[in-house]
């Protein structure tokens, strides 16, 4: 087990860490789609950034989980990756 996942688990133990940790969810899964669809057709931060015409730090920052995108800027990635946005509520 990495280091990162056996002081998740600690931190997981609190309470109030774990109530945060459930409320970032939406946004964890976000940028790990962004990542795993950008990984998946082999383009780097900068190539993404460019087919989407945006900045590549403020791509970086999405990725990161530093960052809140609007909906247009989403559908911007969506486009960039040859995808289509769909939103569902489950």
């Amino acid at each position: 087990m990495s280091d990162f996942r056996k002081h998740l688990e600690r931190s997981l133990q609190d309470e109030g860490f774990a109530w945060e940790w459930e409320e970032q969810s939406a946004e964890r899964d976000v940028m790990c789609r962004i990542v795993e669809a950008r990984t998946e057709q082999g383009l780097t931060q900068q190539e993404l950034a460019e087919r989407c015409g945006m900045r590549p730090s403020n791509l970086c920052r999405l990725e990161n989980g530093n960052g809140n995108p609007s909906v247009a800027t989403l559908e911007k990635i969506a486009r960039g990756l040859g995808k289509k946005l769909e939103i569902n509520f489950v």
